[in-house]
């Protein structure tokens, strides 16, 4: 049965729009295979503290050297990266905050991307570990940014992802959300349009 590791991002919580596509999407995959595993972080509602000197220090300590307090901080990035590991697919709901990603989710690959565990360094460059993985993700915009030099977020996310392996990456847009309401029915319409073409079988889902 395959496993859809689930994060939201929005400062909203699950009210966000990003987090609303991403339920819709995972309630109809569900309904297509009921089995379907998912766990699901909500950044927004449980941020992950931002990389510092002290967390990065705890889990750079060999294990047997962790003080009570380092092992602790190591444990807690030791699963995030397990979660990350054991999915077959990501469903991200990234809303665009001054241009870029919002900080918990930056801080949620600051803690994922690991030397040695999810990427490698070979004297071809760095080779991502998580290999066989798909990708989806829900952008949500106010204004409009897809194709421009503005949506530095989408080149993010698939240079950080395709670093940790993951090539296999599809964003769904709900743009133009804060410029009236007819442009927002219009893009949050072609938004659900673009989920009912999402299948779940396809790539590292299947």
């Amino acid at each position: 049965m395959p496993q859809i590791l689930h994060i939201d991002s929005s400062l909203f919580s699950g009210e966000g729009v990003s987090s609303t596509l991403a339920a819709r999407l995972i309630a109809r995959w569900r309904a297509e295979q009921p089995g379907l595993q998912v766990t699901h972080r909500d950044l927004g509602r449980e941020p992950i503290p931002h990389l510092d000197a002290v967390r990065l220090t705890a889990i750079q300590t060999p294990a047997e050297q962790r003080t009570p307090e380092q092992q602790a901080i190591a444990e807690s990035a030791d699963t995030l990266i397990r979660e990350l590991q054991a999915a077959d697919g990501l469903v991200l709901g990234v809303p665009m905050y001054n241009f870029g990603i919002p900080s918990p989710l930056k801080a949620w690959f600051d803690h994922v991307a690991r030397a040695g565990v999810t990427f490698r360094y070979t004297e071809q460059g760095p080779q991502g570990l998580l290999t066989g993985k798909r990708a989806v993700i829900l952008a949500s915009r106010g204004g409009k940014h897809r194709g421009q030099p503005t949506d530095t977020q989408s080149s993010y996310l698939r240079t950080m992802l395709g670093f940790l392996g993951i090539t296999d990456v599809e964003f769904v847009y709900a743009e133009a959300l804060n410029l009236g309401e007819e442009p927002r029915r219009v893009s949050l319409a072609a938004a659900e349009a673009d989920l009912e073409r999402l299948p779940l079988a396809r790539g590292g889902v299947s």
